[in-house]
This record gives C-alpha cells, sequence and structure tokens, in this order.
C-alpha cells in the first residue's frame, strides 16, 4: 500500500493540480436587448457597436427592441434572463429614475442587474415645428402668455427629455403640460403634428428632420454647442447658466453574470468605442464617448438615483 501524502504534500498537490475547465464564453450569439424604439440615442450607438463587439466577441450580436414603459419593459426581459452573458440590456437615464418613480415591477433595479460600461451621453434639441416660435426667448414668451399651458412632448415619463423640460420650466418659472410618448420616434412625430408646441429630443432622433428644415432647432440642453448645429446655442447661453441636461447610454447584464464576462463584454464595447470609424459616427449625432467600465458605471448610477429620486420628490413627478 502506498505511503499516506503527508497534508503539506497534499496541499501542495491539490495547488499544483489545474484548474477545472471553466465553459467557453460565448457559446451562442449574444441577444442585446434595447429597451427604447429604433432610432433613439440608445439604439443608435449600441447598432454602431454591435460589429465591433461581435468581432471581439466571436459571436454574432443581435439587436431586439423592446420598448415601452419608460425602458421597464425591456429591462424586465432582461431580468429575468439567464446570468450567462448572453443577454444584455442597453438603457439610459430611467435605469436611475425608475427605482423612484415605478412601483409593483417583477424586479428590483437596484439588485436586478450588474452595470457593464456607460457607452455615451449626450445633450438634446429643443425643438419646435418649423413654423413654430424663433427663438428660446418667443418660446418661453408664449408660455408666459394668457390661455392654459401649452403641452410638450416627452419620450417617456421620467426620461432624460422629461427631466430636461422640467429643469427648463422651473428655472424660467413657467408652466407647461408633460405628454409622455413612448419613445423618441413618436415624440418627434407629435411636435411635427402639433400635438404639442415644443421638445427636447435626441440629436439621432431629431438631426434629419432638423436639416430637412421640418424641425426648428431653439437649444441645446447639454453645457457646449454642437458641432453637427454650430449655430445653435445652448440654454445655458440664453439666461440659464448651468443648464446642462444630457442623457446618457449604458450596457447592464442580469445579476450573477460571473465577472470575466462582465469583464471582457466591457473591453469589448470599449474596443468599439475606440474605433475612429465609431467615435466619427458618434460624434455626427451629438455623442460624446465615455467608455468607462463597471466600477464607474456604478459609483455614478448611485450618484444618479438620489439626485434624481430628489427632483421627483420636488416637482411631484408620477406615473399615472
Amino acid at each position: 500500500m502506498p505511503a499516506p501524502i503527508p497534508r503539506r504534500g497534499l496541499l501542495a498537490s491539490l495547488l499544483a493540480t489545474p484548474a477545472l475547465a471553466q465553459p467557453a464564453w460565448p457559446q451562442r450569439p449574444i441577444r442585446v436587448v434595447v429597451a427604447w424604439p429604433a432610432g433613439g440615442s440608445v439604439d443608435a450607438p449600441m447598432r454602431l457597436l454591435a460589429g465591433p463587439m461581435q468581432a471581439v466577441l466571436g459571436q454574432p450580436v443581435v439587436i431586439e427592441n423592446r420598448a415601452g414603459a419608460a425602458g421597464s419593459i425591456g429591462a424586465a426581459a432582461v431580468a429575468q434572463a439567464a446570468p450567462d452573458g448572453h443577454t444584455l440590456l442597453a438603457d439610459a437615464s430611467t435605469q436611475a429614475v425608475n427605482p423612484a418613480l415605478m412601483h409593483g415591477l417583477p424586479f428590483d433595479y437596484a439588485t436586478a442587474f450588474a452595470p457593464v460600461t456607460q457607452l455615451t451621453r449626450g445633450p438634446g434639441l429643443l425643438v419646435v415645428r418649423a413654423d413654430g416660435p424663433a427663438s428660446l426667448e418667443a418660446l418661453l414668451a408664449r408660455l408666459r402668455g394668457a390661455g392654459p399651458p401649452a403641452p410638450y412632448a416627452s419620450s417617456g415619463t421620467g426620461t432624460g427629455s422629461h427631466f430636461a423640460a422640467v429643469t427648463l420650466l422651473r428655472q424660467a418659472g413657467v408652466a407647461a403640460v408633460h405628454v409622455p410618448y413612448r419613445g423618441s420616434p413618436a415624440q418627434v412625430q407629435a411636435v411635427l403634428t402639433g400635438e404639442v408646441l415644443f421638445s427636447f429630443v435626441s440629436i439621432p432622433a431629431a438631426a434629419g428632420l432638423v436639416q430637412d428644415g421640418r424641425l426648428r432647432p431653439l437649444a441645446v440642453s447639454g453645457p457646449r454647442r454642437l458641432a453637427g448645429f454650430p449655430a445653435v446655442p445652448t440654454v445655458a447661453e440664453q439666461g440659464f447658466p448651468g443648464f446642462a441636461p444630457t442623457e446618457w447610454q449604458a450596457i447592464f447584464v442580469p445579476a450573477g453574470t460571473p465577472e470575466p464576462v462582465i469583464a471582457r463584454l466591457a473591453e469589448a464595447a470599449h474596443t468599439g468605442l475606440r474605433d475612429p470609424a465609431v467615435q466619427e459616427r458618434l460624434t455626427g449625432l451629438g455623442l460624446e464617448v465615455v467608455g468607462e467600465g463597471p466600477a464607474a458605471l456604478a459609483a455614478f448610477l448611485a450618484e444618479q438615483r438620489v439626485k434624481l429620486a430628489a427632483l421627483i420628490a420636488a416637482e411631484g413627478i408620477r406615473i399615472d
């Protein structure tokens, strides 16, 4: 009978044993659920990144739009998915808003997702129809006029476009009636048809219509003018110093997804964001590349949830 291995020898032999092989990943196409309609500020950058990510990961990256209920329909689909790195969520600032705004959801935003990376951020354009007010000053004068408050559109209650308008109305001391729509396309259409007077619209959704002369841009919501619209002043330039609401776009996965998978997904996204052709397209859409990883996104999200929950409470915002 062979002599027993001494305890130290047994420990050394275990440490020397190769680790059990981990399953290969990814094993199949990666589904990216975009919680917003096609053509909006979340969808556009994700579609630009799909090709570069596919090249890095070696599997097709398939975009699936699951819009509705301020992003919560798409979020619910991903919250219920297996945490194996084959299902991603592309979402916006409603990740920070919905926990304070929505109750009775079948998942908890705070615990259902793990952050991967923030992709981009960008301002909105304050737009009216081509025959609408000719300037921000004229728009505010109209809102201060007699008669019932005018309606304005957003891409949904609690979205970046909603909060940009709320912030402007609050700082200007005027009133308007919020009309939420299901995503950017419907929001823009409401302005074009005259259902509403104005809206803060994402650059991807507004740019073509501005260039065609169907929408009139009055201001940029962000801190600086846009290269694509250099003649359009910021809101801050027009009497509202410090005004700079922006929308942001990020990738999440179901909670419990292995950290090495999250790290590889983040690096695949960052590889795409470093591509000069992708950067040029994103800049043309008025979006700024961020490309920070899981830890930075988690810290940013925690800060945003506190800040926006306070604004929701102060303005009495709720979903009817």
